[in-house]
């Protein structure tokens, strides 16, 4: 089975703006996350939120080296996010993982757990 992780984010929270991109040992909190899924899954990409004349998540991961969807402003959620990233990408996964933005924490014994559950086809 090939597993992608989608990574919604935006950088205009109401509780912490611009979370993604607050420094944590050293990096942005976005890439934390990236790098903790991008070992485990095949794919991974962020789903940052179109803001205007704003691209300081999508300047950041391509800083990286990560990959980054830009998505409508228009979403409700970062599940809407998701779907449109996913839509844009043109490939095929069989299975897709939102993985939130702000989870640096993120365990890859987590992420094989969820992997397991799609072991047995029945």
């Amino acid at each position: 089975m090939k597993f992608i992780a989608i990574i919604p984010a935006r950088y205009a929270s109401t509780r912490f703006p611009g979370k993604p991109l607050a420094r944590l040992g050293g990096k942005p909190v976005i890439q934390r996350v990236y790098e903790q899924v991008a070992g485990v899954l095949d794919d991974a990409v962020v789903a940052e939120k179109k803001a205007l004349d704003d691209e300081r998540i999508y300047d950041a991961v391509r800083a990286f080296g990560g990959r980054v969807e830009m998505t409508s402003p228009d979403h409700r959620s970062g599940t809407d996010r998701c779907r449109e990233a996913y839509d844009r990408l043109g490939a095929e996964y069989d299975v897709v993982v939102n993985v939130q933005g702000d989870e640096p924490f993120i365990r890859p014994s987590q992420l094989e757990a969820v992997k397991r559950c799609f072991d047995d086809p029945a």
